[in-house]
């Protein structure tokens, strides 16, 4: 029989808030943490809009000693804070370093979509252009490499089991969700931190301009700039910021009477293998379709039991698809179809740390009853026209919505499906 796996401790910095009392106030709110970016102009950027966490180094200097601030870029940083607050909000302390002890049942899988591109661009490129590699410091490989952060982790906590950092594009954290919850159902961990997280640097967002996929139509109203579910959509918006989740067994979540969120029923990732429309920036609707009744399939649950789904949602072309993929792999029609929200459409794509901190929006709705609104969407794409009264334009109280499918699906043509269940004893 395999270990049920249970939502005890969570920690977030978003665009729009640090911490949990302050993401679920503007989440209820509909409040926008997107903002002009003026740096954007100057490198001519056609976006000059993100989504970026306000307010972050008196957070790092109050989390770290300014030994672990030299060795912390964006990417790291976002991680490690949002990792401290998912651990002692579970009920554990940050252990000291001077202490020996190792907890060998606790691990973290964390990852980015692109990662420490700011301190290549910034600080690796230059110097050793201009020959000036013997004075770049120690600290530059550790933030670089891919598994920095997950290492960085590991060692701010004292984490025994795995401890990695994995990679798929949108769908890394959702990814890095599932992961961890495989490892403790088969009982090679009791507890893990798991989540993602992504810089905010011109140098991460380029490609994404260049590629004209960004919005641009609104720099002079960043908030309204991210549309996910309208017909007014104009490519998505930038964001940064990062969010964990301590996973644990259920068993040994309630031997240490541990205040529980939600319990993670099931999910899947898969491939859509780049066939039948799918590229590397285009979901196979077929492979689509296979991960959401896959997941639902794991989690032993039925189409029906869905009461919502928190949508990759990115504000492009591929909007209608989605819903479309989802009335089809659920096999409910517009008349039966769940709510179904956006969080991207206040904070913006978090490329790497998307899918967990949208994995944080959907265990505070169903922890706390409530469905948060999908902001600038009042002029409903046509394509989704038929399912408009699923999509809530104010925050509603929904103490009902037992289940919430997360969803998320990456450059690369991957998927991934998450379920989420209110707890209840």
């Amino acid at each position: 029989m395999k270990n049920r796996v249970v939502i005890t401790g969570m920690g977030v910095l978003a665009p729009n808030g640090h911490g949990l009392q302050e993401f679920e106030a503007a989440l209820r709110e509909g409040r926008s943490g997107i903002r002009y970016i003026p740096e954007l102009k100057d490198f001519k950027f056609a976006c000059q809009v993100g989504g970026v966490p306000q307010n972050v180094e008196p957070i790092r200097e109050n989390y770290f000693v300014p030994e672990q601030l030299m060795s912390m870029n964006e990417n790291i940083g976002y991680a490690s804070i949002a990792a401290v607050d998912a651990w002692k909000d579970a009920g554990f302390n940050v252990p000291s370093f001077d202490c020996d002890e190792v907890d060998w049942d606790a691990g973290v899988i964390v990852g980015s979509g692109i990662g420490g591109m700011d301190t290549i661009a910034n600080t690796v490129v230059p110097m050793v252009n201009s020959g000036n590699v013997k004075r770049m410091g120690s600290s530059i490989v550790e933030q670089v490499m891919n598994s920095g952060t997950s290492a960085r982790i590991g060692g701010l906590l004292a984490l025994g089991n795995q401890v990695t950092s994995n990679s798929s594009a949108c769908s890394t954290g959702n990814e890095a969700i599932f992961d961890a919850m495989m490892r403790i159902r088969s009982g090679l961990a009791k507890r893990m931190l798991a989540g993602g997280c992504e810089g905010a640097s011109p140098y991460i967002w380029a490609g994404f301009d260049a590629m004209k996929v960004l919005s641009r139509k609104f720099n002079d109203r960043p908030e309204e700039a991210s549309r996910p579910l309208s017909a007014s959509a104009a490519g998505f918006v930038p964001g940064a910021g990062g969010a964990l989740l301590l996973l644990e067994d259920l068993e040994t979540a309630k031997a240490r009477g541990a205040r529980i969120y939600a319990e993670l029923l099931g999910g899947n990732v898969n491939c859509g293998g780049h066939r039948m429309g799918g590229s590397m920036t285009a979901p196979n609707p077929e492979g689509v379709k296979r991960c959401i009744r896959a997941a639902m399939a794991d989690a032993a649950i039925s189409a029906k039991d869905i009461d919502a789904i928190n949508g990759h949602l990115t504000a492009t072309f591929a909007d209608p698809y989605e819903v479309k993929n989802w009335t089809e792999a659920l096999e409910r029609g517009p008349d039966d179809f769940p709510y179904i929200n956006s969080t991207k459409s206040m904070v913006g794509h978090c490329l790497g740390a998307a899918g967990a901190i949208e994995c944080v929006a959907v265990v505070l709705q169903l922890y706390k009853g409530f469905l948060h609104p999908s902001v600038n969407c009042t002029d409903v794409h046509p394509g989704i026209v038929p399912f408009a009264k699923s999509i809530p334009h104010q925050a509603i109280e929904c103490p009902d919505v037992k289940v919430i499918a997360k969803a998320g699906f990456g450059f690369g043509d991957v998927n991934s499906c998450l379920i989420f269940k209110k707890w209840e004893e």
